[in-house]
């Protein structure tokens, strides 16, 4: 039997993880680290990091080109089950060369935390259907309580909820109904200049976490276009950015 053990590892700060994450990777026979090529190599250098840092010596980490998703499909939840499969059975071949008899404790280390809109635990399901396995997650800091945490601010109003969700839907369908404060993922087209800007504050955050974080917030009118210019310049430099914000009527 296979223990797959999903380990959130926070927002890009190796101080994120905690103790029992560190138990996590030091009981694993096998760590599985995916690269998204070379613009993005610092996100597999940062888990090497880690894994230098907590994993035993014996323990096997191996590397993994991760798919691609057809961003052509125009049929956007069938192009990303698509990509859930390819990935799943990329980490089977992996398992399967380094675990020959099925058996044994594998971790992968997941950004922010498995639960909040990552796939990972929806492809561990497909993996589930070809190997005898067992799935536990241990939880991490998610990109949401990093930026509040970095901006010093409370997530919610008193007794007043929080909707979240993507750029995607805030683009396609506008301000949620009777939502008071809004943090919104995976966007990245800066979907909040589709919203009318009277009376909107927000806070943003690029790189959250990490040593290159960017931090901005005001009324959206007047943040709205630094934080679209900040955002440019930063992905120019680095080839690539990861950011999240929170919109507050």
């Amino acid at each position: 039997m296979i223990e797959l053990t999903l380990i959130g590892i926070g927002t890009g700060n190796p101080d994120h993880l905690t103790l029992q994450a560190i138990a996590a990777m030091q009981g694993a026979d096998l760590i599985l680290i995916p690269l998204k090529g070379a613009e993005k190599d610092d996100l597999a250098g940062l888990r090497r990091r880690i894994c230098d840092r907590h994993a035993r010596p014996s323990t096997h980490i191996a590397e993994f080109d991760l798919p691609r998703r057809d961003a052509g499909d125009p049929d956007y939840r069938h192009g990303v089950e698509r990509w859930h499969d390819t990935i799943a059975e990329a980490w089977e071949a992996r398992i399967r060369a380094h675990l020959p008899a099925r058996s044994g404790r594998v971790a992968l280390l997941v950004w922010g935390d498995p639960s909040l809109y990552d796939s990972t635990l929806r492809i561990a399901d497909r993996l589930a259907r070809c190997l005898p396995l067992t799935r536990r997650v241990i939880p991490g800091i998610t990109a949401i309580q990093a930026l509040c945490a970095a901006h010093a601010i409370p997530l919610n109003r008193i007794g007043a909820p929080v909707q979240i969700t993507t750029g995607r839907n805030l683009r396609d369908h506008g301000w949620p109904e009777g939502a008071d404060t809004v943090v919104a993922m995976l966007d990245g087209d800066c979907a909040f200049q589709t919203l009318p800007p009277e009376g909107l504050q927000i806070w943003w955050g690029g790189f959250v976490g990490m040593a290159e974080e960017i931090l901005d917030h005001g009324p959206l009118a007047e943040a709205g276009p630094r934080i679209v210019e900040a955002r440019a310049s930063a992905r120019a430099a680095h080839g690539w950015i990861m950011d999240i914000y929170l919109l507050r009527r």
